[in-house]
């Protein structure tokens, strides 16, 4: 994916000063073999929109917010034909503002309305909506998805209130707030630990099979629930039926639920509550996994005994390559989780998500090293939010 989103990327600019927008259409369809849908063309890797605009500022209207819709798994590009040179933007439903045309009837039951370029973000989260940043972006916007983004444009666009509430911050809460790092630093070295990672551990090699059979679902989504299931599900009958499907090459799965909440595994010792969420990495796969929504996890670390974690597996072709327990406040992972304030509904701090770089790093070279004061910048950072 990367490399043909950058051949398109170089080819679009190659043509700066074309100023002709039918004609840098029929060059890049050819070019890369695309499909036309209606204003949209498109292949099994990107989707793109020409527009012609006297400038990079422009406020056409772009694509209607359903329309978008069928293709906000893939990379969607707007190109914008100027007078001297081409101009892009990633335009998925996460770099979006708001919907601006025709959308006084939108909910989420009723997708409807059209989004102008003037909608468009120019800056997510510190990154800014470039060429270059493209690969990095759409990384963010795929652990997303549509779904979460739908309920944020429509609080935006509507004007009404967001639903949910931030998480309000006593002076007592804050104390054990700021003294989780250190709290968690104990955790590590304890017993406890250690019985915490035998436990998932068990789990995965009891479930090794399943899971390697999981891990071949395309969809990030169901594939990280239905692992999720079969190392935390508290049901065995419905973990030998998910298993039966795989094996089966059932085109559907048994309906199971997972519950929405901070962590996939929940254990209480006597001087600790440890919530962990499990998170897979295919180890050829670029993913920026989703993370934690910061108010719930305000309120989770707000608790005296409260140790949070992350639970790594990481999954080659046919092998599980290692599974590895390790703390959000772990030196590496905190340079690679992202603060994402835009997507947050207006009574929230937002939601986090890691960089799947940085997952691969701590799988290949497992650690648990923390650095307090880094982590207490971070958490300080999130309660800022």
């Amino acid at each position: 994916m990367k490399q043909l989103i950058n051949e398109l990327i170089s080819f679009i600019f190659e043509q700066n000063g074309i100023n002709d927008k039918a004609e840098l259409t029929a060059m890049v369809i050819k070019k890369f073999n695309l499909i036309r849908d209606r204003s949209v063309y498109y292949n099994d890797v990107f989707a793109i929109r020409f527009s012609q605009a006297m400038s990079s500022s422009f406020s056409n209207t772009i694509l209607s917010l359903s329309a978008l819709q069928k293709y906000d798994t893939r990379p969607f590009f707007v190109c914008v034909v100027c007078p001297t040179y081409n101009f892009m933007l990633i335009s998925n439903s996460t770099f979006l503002k708001k919907i601006s045309h025709s959308s006084q009837e939108l909910s989420i039951n009723n997708i409807r309305g059209s989004f102008n370029g003037s909608d468009i973000v120019r800056e997510f989260n510190s990154i800014e909506n470039k060429p270059e940043n493209f690969y990095r972006l759409f990384l963010i916007h795929i652990a997303i998805g549509f779904e979460s983004n739908l309920q944020r444009l429509v609080d935006e666009t509507s004007a009404i209130s967001g639903t949910g509430h931030a998480f309000e911050i006593t002076e007592a809460s804050k104390i054990n707030i700021l003294s989780s790092p250190k709290r968690a630093e104990n955790f590590l070295v304890s017993t406890e630990y250690r019985i915490l990672k035998q436990e998932l551990d068990g789990k995965v090699a009891k479930n090794k099979h399943s899971i390697l059979l999981a891990s071949l679902i395309e969809n990030v989504n169901i594939r990280g629930r239905v692992i999720e299931y079969l190392i935390a599900g508290e049901n065995d009958t419905l973990r030998q039926e998910i298993t039966r499907a795989l094996i089966e090459k059932q085109h559907g799965l048994p309906r199971f639920t997972t519950d929405d909440s901070l962590g996939d595994y929940t254990k209480e010792f006597e001087l600790y509550y440890t919530e962990t969420d499990i998170k897979t990495k295919i180890m050829i796969l670029d993913s920026n996994p989703k993370a934690y929504n910061i108010d719930k996890m305000l309120e989770f670390l707000s608790k005296p005994t409260s140790v949070f974690l992350f639970y790594f597996i990481g999954i080659n072709p046919c092998e599980i390559f290692k599974a590895t327990l390790t703390s959000m406040f772990e030196t590496r992972l905190i340079s690679g989780t992202l603060l994402l304030r835009h997507w947050a509904g207006r009574n929230s701090r937002g939601v986090t998500q890691l960089e799947g770089k940085i997952i691969t790093d701590i799988l290949n070279n497992p650690s648990n090293m923390i650095d307090v004061k880094q982590a207490n910048k971070l958490l300080q950072r999130m309660i800022d939010a």
